[in-house]
């Protein structure tokens, strides 16, 4: 017998242009697709805002976290894109560390030439194990 699915989207026009879901859960496991700095209605937030864009990219990961029932101390791994991260990853850490506070998820920082949108600086994508108690 095999693991049912699970698919989780904000509803944004990309999501279907692009053929993709924000997450799904498999078994005990959410796959959680790169986040980005969005608002509720899909319009980019903080172009030329480094930490804004970090800020409301981790906001938009919790959203997703929430629609499954879990919490940062569930997240057992991310990965991060970064345009320029020479000139980001001291932002970079420091925002990632608050962001988990004392919990610590495997983590993967890769710098990138660019990503989908013009504006976009950073992307994070995460691996959240449902059976991990909080």
């Amino acid at each position: 017998m095999g693991s049912q699915m699970k698919a989780f989207g904000f509803g944004m026009p990309w999501e279907s242009a692009y053929g993709y879901s924000q997450a799904v859960q498999v078994g005990e496991t959410v796959y959680v697709s790169g986040q980005l700095s969005h608002d509720r209605d899909g319009n980019f937030v903080g172009a030329d805002d480094f930490e804004l864009q970090v800020r409301t990219t981790l906001e938009n990961l919790d959203l997703v976290l929430k629609q499954f029932g879990a919490e940062r101390s569930q997240i057992v791994e991310t990965t991060v894109l970064v345009r320029n991260l020479r000139e980001n990853f001291d932002t970079t850490a420091r925002l990632h560390a608050e962001y988990f506070g004392e919990h610590r998820p495997t983590s993967t920082v890769m710098g990138i030439s660019d990503l989908a949108l013009p504006d976009q600086l950073v992307e994070i994508g995460a691996l959240v194990r449902l059976d991990v108690k909080p």
